[in-house]
């Protein structure tokens, strides 16, 4: 069966994990993706342990479902064909800064006149017309300025990251809904058009979803900060042997859980009644929680918690993760035969389609595995290929 992207064509210009990951998750829906490359490649791909070089493990997870092509863009003649690719495309994504894609002649007008009906998204650091505009940004870059590293001194003595590559991740998840919105309009009768996805932007409006607070009315009503979330004591809780991820969240929940422990004084405590009374006193009834879930083993908590469905979960590490009954019984993981890699070990498409699923097609490409193929296919005939590999503005894998 096709996927939902079936018959769309996305040129991928980005590097690292936003814009590939992004472009990963639309190849999965089906879209014919072209990554484009430099001479050097993608610089995760000898980020990680790897067989062979140029295949490391940043750059199998956010990879598959493409076709890898080389192109010069210094050279003239490189972005000559980058431009005719991109004629054959529905969609151009890059994470060059504006000056930089300005020095290029690879700005939005650049393409406009030529393909009406292309969507165009860049996705940077910081919105365009910021002072910040052209300014250097990486995962740490944001998740310093868009306060999550400074959140992170509610449990800690310093600022510090989180580590996971949180910013570039979370824009991901914005440049995909883009792309899909700007095709949607597209297919209205609304054209092509430029999107721009930055990640600082995008990361405070993610924050600030529940920190924004009192300051979502001017003026302030109250401080900001959400104080459940910003609470010393919540953290997955020690149990007798081990840890247990443990949130009571509606009234019943609570009241359940203080009758388990034992606790009906609890019931009608006024500072934890309802949802209201719970955030003003969240440090203490989280502190009591605590005292609470250390009575008991692990297990037992499970069972009892889950017969009156209070909500609870073991705490996982990323090498459990392998095991973990749930993602084992769904197939989440794959296990699948590359052909240079070997077997290869990566996700599920993690969303479910009834009428178009999404698949893996195509494992991860070698760097310009694919480069004679797309430039023919953009109407290069045999001879001005090799004149572009000649000339070093292309590369064939071999």
């Amino acid at each position: 069966m096709a996927g939902a992207l079936d018959g769309i064509r996305i040129v991928d210009l980005t590097t690292v994990i936003l814009g590939p990951w992004a472009t990963q998750t639309l190849g999965d829906m089906g879209a014919d993706v072209i990554k484009i490359e430099t001479h050097g490649g993608d610089t995760t791909r000898n980020t990680g342990p790897r067989v062979n070089d140029g295949m490391g493990s940043l750059f199998m997870a956010a990879n598959r479902n493409k076709r890898s092509i080389v192109l010069d863009l210094t050279q003239q003649s490189g972005r000559d064909a980058l431009f005719r690719i991109v004629g054959t495309a529905d969609v151009f994504l890059h994470n060059m800064r504006p000056k930089v894609s300005d020095k290029l002649g690879m700005g939005y007008e650049n393409f406009a006149e030529a393909f009406p009906d292309l969507i165009y998204c860049a996705t940077f650091g910081f919105r365009s017309d910021g002072p910040m505009a052209n300014n250097p940004a990486y995962d740490d870059i944001i998740q310093a300025a868009c306060g999550i590293a400074d959140l992170q001194t509610v449990t800690s003595d310093q600022p510090r990251y989180v580590p996971t590559v949180l910013a570039d991740k979370t824009t991901s998840f914005n440049v995909v809904s883009a792309i899909l919105a700007g095709l949607l309009s597209r297919e209205r009768g609304g054209g092509g058009q430029a999107i721009e996805v930055p990640m600082f932007e995008s990361l405070v409006d993610f924050v600030m979803v529940e920190h924004l607070f009192g300051a979502n009315f001017e003026p302030p009503i109250d401080k900001m900060g959400y104080s459940r979330i910003l609470n010393t004591q919540r953290k997955p809780y020690a149990t007798l042997d081990g840890y247990l991820a443990v949130l009571p969240y509606t009234d019943d929940n609570w009241k359940s859980l203080f009758r388990i422990a034992g606790r009906d004084d609890l019931i009608d405590d006024p500072r934890f009644v309802d949802l209201s009374t719970r955030t003003k006193n969240s440090e203490a009834i989280y502190g009591i929680l605590a005292d609470i879930v250390a009575t008991k083993t692990s297990a037992e908590w499970q069972v009892e918690l889950n017969a009156a469905n209070v909500p609870v979960q073991t705490v996982n590490s990323i090498e459990s993760l392998l095991e973990d009954e749930q993602l084992l019984a769904t197939g989440f993981w794959r296990v699948e035969d590359h052909p240079t890699e070997g077997k290869v070990r990566m996700t599920d498409p993690p969303v479910s389609f009834s009428k178009t699923p999404s698949t893996v097609r195509r494992m991860q490409p070698n760097l310009g595995e694919h480069s004679a193929e797309i430039l023919a296919e953009a109407g290069y005939s045999a001879s001005e290929i090799e004149d572009l590999m000649t000339a070093n503005v292309s590369r064939q894998y071999s």
